[in-house]
């Protein structure tokens, strides 16, 4: 019986903040898959295991999650005075898409190493001790983030002693900044509204701060839709009830803020807008049976991310926790206590991470300038992929 070979592909798998990928090299892709269209989005499902309708992507590098079903592919930029181009590909587990609408701010700091070990990063501004400053374009949202990754005896250093709640062991501290965050074709807060009223059909009218900074997010108090902000993720993940209530308030919400047309859309669009839910500080026990007091944090968040509670939170969410944190007024803002702030601290499944982020108003508009956060890094595996010659 005739048969298409398996064909390999070089490739590493890293673990970028709460988040693992693969990564690729855009020159690295077969020739059909180094531009955008069916190829590559058929290439990238078959190396993460999708689409499977028994949701574990046993048959790929995907680990079943929106926080594993990740790809990379980097380039040398194409923009003035960067080192390289980053397009993050969101994988669907059980359909057969790739969602190309937004960035992942945890895999952004894997991006800085990846691109020094690739030779993207000219050797002259790799130091032998201290740290190299990585400048990344992001092609999705077409923006600018920094890395500051660290090196020790000429290389990136990816051990270390610094703790994410979220990740089980320590690693080496990577500050990513997140340069003028909010959406650059539009208002950052696309009602142009702090605050609106969101009509859900079979939920009710739902306070809403609704912004595009790091990534669009429809934030909504939690006590609104029966929940105190303490969550873990089979509190939600285990109802589907509550999944889907979630889904049509992030599908509404995307409507409003002028993302789709019409909801019936949002099924096609799952990486963007998220939808978070946010409530007063509460002491509470994380997933790891870490005890989490009230007094630690500002503000407790929980978020979706493709259908599913995320387990600890992501990075572009993060930005728009902490640039809708430093916006009195916004419900971010008032479930932390009101007033004018540069960072936030906030609660999540796994644990607690502080943000910071810049805002400022000018003729009326709310504008950030940047948003900044500590990750870390790990290559986990690095080689090639194996995938059927006839899959893409």
């Amino acid at each position: 019986m005739p048969h298409k070979p398996q064909i390999k592909i070089p490739a590493s798998y890293m673990r970028g903040g709460t988040s693992k990928g693969v990564f690729f090299r855009l020159s690295d892709l077969p020739e059909k898959a180094q531009t955008p269209g069916p190829a590559r989005d058929n290439l990238l499902l078959r190396v993460i295991g999708s689409p499977d309708p028994y949701q574990k992507q046993t048959d790929g590098m995907g680990g079943a999650t929106s926080s594993t079903s990740k790809t990379v592919i980097l380039s040398k930029s194409t923009q003035p005075d960067h080192d390289v181009d980053y397009l993050f590909g969101q994988v669907s587990i059980d359909k057969p898409f790739v969602d190309w609408s937004g960035n992942c701010g945890n895999l952004t700091a894997a991006v800085g190493a990846f691109a020094i070990n690739s030779g993207y990063v000219p050797q002259d501004r790799i130091p032998e001790n201290g740290t190299a400053v990585v400048r990344i374009w992001q092609a999705n949202i077409r923006k600018t983030i920094i890395a500051n990754v660290p090196i020790t005896d000429g290389e990136v250093q990816e051990t270390g002693d610094f703790e994410l709640d979220g990740v089980t062991f320590p690693a080496a501290e990577v500050q990513v900044e997140f340069m003028d965050p909010a959406d650059g074709e539009g208002s950052m807060f696309p009602t142009g509204n702090l605050r609106d009223e969101l009509e859900v059909p079979g939920v009710g009218t739902l306070q809403a701060t609704m912004i595009n900074a790091g990534i669009p997010t429809v934030f909504i108090n939690a006590e609104a839709v029966g929940y105190k902000g303490t969550e873990l993720q089979d509190d939600i993940n285990s109802d589907p009830k509550a999944l889907a209530m979630f889904e049509t308030i992030r599908a509404h919400g995307a409507v409003k803020m002028g993302l789709i047309q019409n909801i019936e859309e949002a099924a096609a669009r799952q990486h963007t807008p998220k939808v978070a839910f946010v409530a007063p500080p509460a002491s509470y026990a994380a997933s790891s049976g870490k005890q989490i007091a009230a007094g630690d944090i500002d503000v407790l968040v929980r978020a979706l991310s493709m259908g599913k509670l995320h387990h600890a939170m992501m990075g572009t969410a993060a930005v728009a926790i902490a640039t809708a944190a430093a916006i009195p007024g916004t419900l971010v803002n008032l479930a932390a206590g009101g007033g004018d702030r540069t960072s936030v601290t906030f609660g999540h499944p796994s644990g607690t991470l502080q943000v910071g982020a810049e805002a400022k108003e000018v003729n009326g508009q709310w504008t950030a300038t940047k948003a900044i956060m500590s990750r870390s890094a790990r290559i986990l595996m690095e080689g090639w992929v194996r995938v059927p010659e006839d899959s893409f």
